[in-house]
């Protein structure tokens, strides 16, 4: 099986509408991998005009499931931690997902989320199920 290009995976997911509609991008995957990223619009921000801590959770989870789908079996999340640990400098959020353990029937990602000045902005964990 041939491995697909990066224009077939984010044709792929185009059908996750609500993360590429919120302006989700994937820029890069290698196995395990992806890196996504979003700018920032008046869209994403809060009442307080920051960036609000679901717009910054929705791309760590698209990352996760570009990372864990591109070219696996279907994973679904299990469960998710997010831990904000700075407000968004910038004006575009990037989120790596790497992969941690990879099993037969569940896996662990890692998700960092930074803006494009290198703020560190918030660190996902997310298990998954392999529903091959």
């Amino acid at each position: 099986m041939e491995t697909p290009t990066l224009e077939q995976v984010r044709t792929r997911f185009a059908h996750d509408r609500f993360a590429t509609e919120n302006g989700a991008v994937i820029e890069e995957i290698k196995e395990g991998y992806a890196r996504c990223s979003m700018d920032i619009t008046p869209l994403h921000l809060n009442a307080a005009g920051s960036v609000m801590g679901g717009a910054i959770f929705t791309l760590a989870d698209f990352a996760f499931a570009v990372a864990a789908n591109w070219n696996q079996p279907l994973h679904v999340s299990l469960t998710s931690q997010i831990t904000y640990l700075g407000g968004v400098k910038g004006k575009k959020l990037i989120a790596q997902a790497r992969m941690v353990k990879e099993g037969r029937s569940t896996c662990f990602y890692m998700v960092d989320v930074t803006d494009e000045l290198g703020t560190t902005v918030a660190s996902v964990t997310t298990s998954g199920f392999v529903k091959a």
